[in-house]
């Protein structure tokens, strides 16, 4: 494997990075209800009282990514054999993203903490397994501190950078966007299909991926759920498989609206400059 398959792996499977969702938000009440017969979706207003119809669902689901935009929340994402949690807090101006790639059994396994504070960022990087072990400009990145990072080098990089405009580590607005069929399966849980054909752009999956589902991209299917506030809580895509790649899962949870906490930048004892390997690796 070389850096510049790590790097195009890292961006595939576990940065799920930003995109900017949008406004405010209100919706469903606490969880527990009938399932809705499947529709598909439609500019059908809401009947009075009664079980949402499409047109409402999807806009539920629309409105329920409306708080991400005011940047303050905590948030988990797992698939493609990644995981990867943090939290954003605009007040601050400060972000934080832990990531993990592969296990002890992998030939080579990654854990990065990448810490923001408009205007620093600081990766802090352990790479383990056969090919770390084996190649010299892998090995001396795993410095044990702080890298601290040039934002001029970072700038629209998706695995070390963050926009402080662009809150959304998913980018569910632009998944939400593209739901084609949606039903209500209990108050404050939906379910249906997404056309992920734009899901590179929200930073969900690379292009490659969606390429190879050919026209199952439009036709994903995908569950959610919204808190009592009608915020979103969870979204979760089964991706079909195609090629080589495997059927897997993608979760995405958001928790802690208004209540994340500024990050704490690095102690200056335990930060070192980035080294023109760590760019190259992500580049």
């Amino acid at each position: 494997m070389t850096v510049r398959r790590l790097s195009a792996g890292l961006v595939a499977a576990a940065l799920f990075t930003p995109t900017l969702a949008a406004c405010n938000a209100s919706g469903p009440g606490t969880a527990g209800g009938t399932p809705s017969p499947t529709t598909t979706v439609s500019p059908s207003a809401s009947a009075s009282g009664g079980a949402p119809v499409a047109g409402d669902a999807k806009q539920a689901l629309l409105d329920s990514t409306k708080e991400i935009s005011n940047g303050n929340f905590r948030f988990s994402l797992v698939g493609a054999g990644s995981t990867a949690e943090g939290q954003v807090h605009q007040p601050s101006q400060s972000a934080t993203m832990k990531v993990s790639l592969g296990g002890p059994s992998s030939d080579l396994a990654m854990k990065l903490d990448v810490i923001h504070a408009k205007p620093d960022s600081w990766a802090k990087l352990e790479l383990t397994g056969p090919t770390a072990d084996s190649l010299p400009a892998l090995k001396q990145l795993n410095l044990g501190k702080y890298q601290h990072l040039d934002q001029s080098r970072i700038k629209g990089n998706r695995s070390l950078g963050f926009d402080f405009e662009k809150f959304d580590p998913a980018g569910s607005a632009v998944l939400t966007q593209g739901i084609t069929e949606v039903r209500s399966t209990g108050t404050g849980a939906y379910a249906g299909t997404i056309d992920i054909t734009k899901a590179a752009e929200a930073g969900s999956l690379n292009a490659a991926t969606i390429a190879a589902l050919g026209t199952q991209a439009k036709t994903v299917p995908f569950t959610a759920k919204v808190d009592p506030q009608g915020r979103l809580s969870e979204l979760v895509l089964q991706i079909p498989a195609a090629g080589q790649t495997t059927a897997q899962e993608i979760k995405m949870t958001y928790s802690d609206y208004g209540a994340a906490t500024a990050a704490q930048k690095p102690p200056a004892d335990q930060v070192v400059e980035a080294p023109s390997e760590l760019y190259g690796l992500f580049g």
